[in-house]
């Protein structure tokens, strides 16, 4: 079998459902994280009450368009996009990818991409593994490939920067997800997506170069674990 995670590599996680459930229950999960990965994932579901209701409101589109996909039985192919594909895409692609292995959601398969390639930013590459992702990369290259992995027995993750409908990412069949307010407007409408979703989040290049960088992408990173987690944790 193939694990081919939008131009992130691989990862359908084929692990059961159970009967409904209430937010931050859990089956146990397909893919064993790692340890501090796995610390990070039960601290954000302790923030629940942190999602606004707007927000939450958001988060349930996922959850239905993955219940939708589910009853039609058909893979969950989502695809995350921002402007450049450098750093809250990646960052919603690989919370989504183990917010779909913590809660047991079946033939989840994410994506990311951008309305332009760039390279994935070394900050918000720092701020994953703070967070507990393993990464390996030659980040030599003008656009590097990175390979993250989410727990010892679980495929890699190939993430580099890519335009949305490259890079091994769906054409159709999907659900694009507008994780920036310029990529929400630049692309009114996304080729081949069956849904399309605007949860945009502040870009935390604003912080580039400051005493708050590191803290800034931190708080991010968090954000978009949590957020995702939520939506998982809403699918019946």
């Amino acid at each position: 079998m193939k694990w081919m995670i939008g131009g992130c590599v691989a990862l359908a996680l084929f692990v059961g459902f159970g009967a409904a459930r209430s937010e931050g229950e859990k089956k146990e999960p397909g893919v064993r994280l790692y340890p501090e990965l796995a610390a990070t994932v039960k601290a954000r579901i302790g923030e629940f009450e942190q999602i606004s209701a707007e927000r939450k409101a958001q988060l349930k589109e996922i959850a239905t368009f993955i219940r939708d996909a589910r009853e039609k039985q058909q893979p969950i192919r989502m695809t995350f996009i921002c402007t450049h594909n450098s750093r809250r895409s990646h960052l919603a692609h690989l919370w989504a990818t183990v917010a779909a292995a913590h809660y047991g959601i079946e033939k989840f398969e994410g994506f990311s991409g951008g309305t332009e390639a760039t390279a994935f930013n070394p900050r918000a590459v720092a701020a994953i593994r703070r967070a507990g992702f393993v990464v390996k990369s030659d980040e030599s290259a003008k656009n590097p490939r990175y390979e993250v992995r989410i727990g010892p027995d679980a495929p890699a993750i190939a993430c580099f920067s890519k335009v949305y409908s490259e890079g091994g990412n769906p054409g159709k069949d999907f659900c694009a997800v507008m994780v920036c307010g310029q990529a929400d407007a630049s692309c009114p409408i996304v080729s081949g997506a069956t849904a399309r979703i605007a949860l945009p989040y502040d870009d935390p290049k604003v912080s580039d170069g400051t005493a708050a960088e590191s803290a800034t992408y931190d708080e991010r990173c968090a954000q978009i674990a949590r957020e995702m987690l939520y939506a998982m944790s809403i699918v019946k």
